[in-house]
C-alpha cells in the first residue's frame, strides 16, 4: 500500500482534517499522479454534508504530474502533466462503455471518490489528496499551453457542459442560451461562443451582465423580467440550464424554436414544467451528466487550441475548509482551485 496526505471528511458536519490515508498499489495499467491543483465542486459540498458515506476524501477534477506507473502503462512517462475527471473505471463492455460514453456505464461509472473500485472494492477516495492512483485510460495529457489551475475544473464543470453542446450542434447560425454563470454556466459560455453560435446569458442579476458579455455572451436577459423573457419565445435552438437552485423550467422551453432542446444540467431533483410548453412546437426536454472518454479528450484538445479554461480563485488547500464556507454561500466567481502542494 502507498501512504499519502488528504484532507477527509470524517462526519458531516464538522470541518476537513488532514489525514494519512492509503492507495493501492499500482497494478500493471495503473498510473500515480501527484497532484498539484484540485477543484472545489458543488457535489464535493453536498456528499460532505451527506451522512452515511464517512471518512470521505472529495475532490473530482484535478490536474498533477506523473509519479510512477505500472508495468504495462504505455501512454505515460514519469513526469508527464495529467489530469483526471470525475469517472476512474468502467465495466469497458457494455454498449455505452464500448461507445465512449463510460459516465452512462450500464454497471454505472467508478466516481473518483464515493465509488467502489471494481477490483478490491474498496472506497475511492478523492483529489484532496497529494496522490492519486488511477486506470491509465481514465488519465489524460494535460495540455502545456494552459495554466493547470484553470484546467481543473474542466475535469468536470467543463465536460458537463462541453458534451450536450456538442451532441446538439453547437456552431454558427445557432442560436444557444445559457441558464446561470456560475462554474458550469461560465464555461458554456465561454464554449458556446468559441464553436461559433450566437451566445445569450439567462440570468437573474444584471450586474453580471458586463462579466458576462467579457466571456463572449453576446446578449443578456434578465429572467425576472417577465415581458424580456416573453420576447425570447420561439427563438433558441438549444438552451443549457446551469441553474442548481429550483425553478419553473416552462419559461426556457417556451423560449425555445421548432424542434429546439432544454438540455437541464443543474437541478437534478423534481422539475416544474407546462407540458403544453413541450407540445407547442415540437420542443425536447433533455439531460446529460458528465462525459466519457472520447468526449473528454475532444473538449481537452478544444481547449488547448483555443487557450480556454475556468476562470478560478485559487486558495491553498490548507485553506480548504474556507473554500467549502464561501462555496455554502456562494462567495466564489466561478471556481474554486486548491493548490494541493500548500497543504
Amino acid at each position: 500500500m502507498r501512504e499519502t496526505t488528504a484532507y477527509v471528511a470524517v462526519d458531516s458536519d464538522t470541518p476537513l482534517t488532514l489525514h494519512t490515508i492509503h492507495r493501492r498499489d499500482l497494478r500493471p495499467d495503473d498510473v500515480a499522479v501527484d497532484v498539484t491543483f484540485c477543484g472545489v465542486c458543488h457535489s464535493d459540498l453536498h456528499d460532505i454534508h451527506r451522512p452515511g458515506n464517512k471518512p470521505l476524501v472529495a475532490g473530482h477534477e484535478f490536474v498533477g504530474t506523473v509519479a510512477a506507473i505500472g508495468a504495462e502503462v504505455t501512454r505515460f512517462q514519469v513526469g508527464d502533466a495529467v489530469a483526471v475527471g470525475n469517472i476512474v473505471d468502467s465495466c469497458g463492455t457494455c454498449t455505452m462503455c464500448l461507445a465512449g460514453q463510460e459516465n452512462y456505464c450500464e454497471q454505472f461509472p467508478t466516481l473518483t471518490y464515493g465509488g467502489r473500485d471494481r477490483v478490491d472494492g474498496t472506497p475511492t477516495q478523492g483529489g484532496y489528496a497529494s496522490e492519486y492512483i488511477a486506470n491509465e485510460k481514465f488519465v489524460y495529457s494535460l495540455p502545456d499551453t494552459l495554466d493547470p489551475a484553470g484546467v481543473a475544473p474542466l475535469m468536470c464543470a467543463g465536460i458537463t457542459v462541453w458534451e450536450p453542446l456538442v451532441r446538439w450542434n453547437t456552431g454558427p447560425g445557432k442560436t444557444v442560451g445559457i441558464v446561470g454563470l456560475g462554474g458550469l454556466g461560465h464555461l458554456a459560455v465561454k464554449f458556446a461562443h468559441a464553436l461559433g453560435a450566437h451566445v445569450v446569458l439567462f440570468t437573474t442579476s444584471e450586474a453580471k451582465a458586463a462579466g458576462a458579455r467579457a466571456l463572449g455572451a453576446d446578449e443578456v436577459i434578465v429572467s425576472k423580467d417577465a415581458a424580456a423573457m416573453s420576447a425570447q419565445a420561439n427563438r433558441f435552438d438549444l438552451i443549457i440550464d446551469t441553474a442548481s437552485a429550483p425553478h419553473d423550467l416552462t419559461p426556457y422551453i417556451r423560449a425555445l424554436a421548432l424542434d429546439g432542446t432544454l438540455c437541464a444540467l443543474g437541478a437534478l431533483g423534481s422539475m416544474q414544467f407546462d407540458p403544453m410548453a413541450l407540445l407547442i412546437g415540437r420542443k425536447s426536454l433533455a439531460s446529460a451528466g458528465s462525459g466519457g472518454t472520447v468526449g473528454t479528450q475532444a473538449m481537452l484538445d478544444f481547449c488547448s487550441e483555443r487557450g480556454i479554461i475556468a476562470d478560478v480563485e485559487v486558495l491553498p488547500a490548507r485553506d480548504v475548509n474556507l473554500a467549502l464556507e464561501r462555496l455554502e454561500r456562494n462567495d466564489v466567481r466561478f471556481r474554486f482551485a486548491l493548490d494541493m502542494k500548500q497543504m
